[in-house]
């Protein structure tokens, strides 16, 4: 999706959070992957309206920075920052681009970033941008299109999303369209790096002990909805987390 792309949904945006899929799935799933992060520095890059910087602070984060390509977005993050102060400072920047920061950080989230990647190569500098800007030791958690996601399973319009192929083909895997199925719905095309390229990327860019994480769906999701409403996500879900360490 280009940057005019997200420009144009700016705070519409935060609806994403309240689909099922997010709900339930996604955003459970991230913040258990990410773990603890009191009296930690986070850098949240493709930070969108800020909605995981904020959670970070809330859980206790010293500090958070939160990077976007989209100036658009970058503006409702500070909105709600000036409407409900934490802390969280935002900029406006390409990560495929980025100069070093001030300091290095103890964690970096990447939700729905790497895949905006160009080809291999515009992968491959995201990661070692992302590599520079952390402290030895420090973990980087990634949040993305499930690699061998099958686009001929059962919908997920259950779910508040709807995934596609475009029937194109990148240099780093299948182009997709994903639509969130808000009123109006929005839709956004992005691609589905295959998982080698992940992971190339990565460790050329020195990070180690690259893993995969699976998605789940919390106790709350399935209080509401019951395991039957869940079974067609957990048996083909479209998001996969990886967890690796600089």
């Amino acid at each position: 999706m280009s940057v005019q792309q997200y420009d144009e949904i700016g705070e519409a945006f935060e609806g994403f959070k309240a689909l099922p899929l997010a709900q339930y799935g996604e955003v459970p799933s991230f913040l258990a992957m990410v773990g603890d992060v009191r009296g930690k520095s986070v850098l949240d890059l493709a930070s969108g309206t800020g909605f995981y910087s904020r959670e970070f602070m809330r859980r206790g984060a010293a500090e958070v920075l939160g990077i976007d390509i989209s100036g658009e977005m970058v503006a409702v993050a500070r909105q709600f920052e000036e409407r409900d102060p934490l802390g969280v400072r935002y900029e406006v920047g390409d990560v495929s681009q980025l100069p070093p920061l001030s300091r290095r950080f103890d964690v970096a989230t990447a939700v729905q970033l790497l895949n905006y990647a160009e080809d291999v190569a515009a992968m491959e500098r995201m990661c070692r941008n992302v590599h520079q800007s952390l402290a030895p030791g420090a973990e980087f958690f990634v949040l993305a299109q499930t690699p061998d996601y099958r686009f001929d399973g059962p919908p997920l319009d259950q779910y508040g999303f709807r995934c596609e192929s475009t029937g194109e083909e990148a240099e780093t895997g299948p182009r997709v369209r994903v639509t969130a199925l808000l009123d109006p719905p929005i839709s956004f095309v992005t691609t589905c790096p295959r998982r080698e390229v992940y992971e190339e990327c990565l460790r050329a860019a020195g990070f180690g002990e690259v893993t995969w994480v699976p998605l789940e769906v919390s106790d709350a999701g399935m209080r509401r909805f019951g395991a039957d409403f869940w079974a067609d996500l957990l048996a083909n879900p479209p998001l996969e987390m990886l967890r690796c360490r600089a």
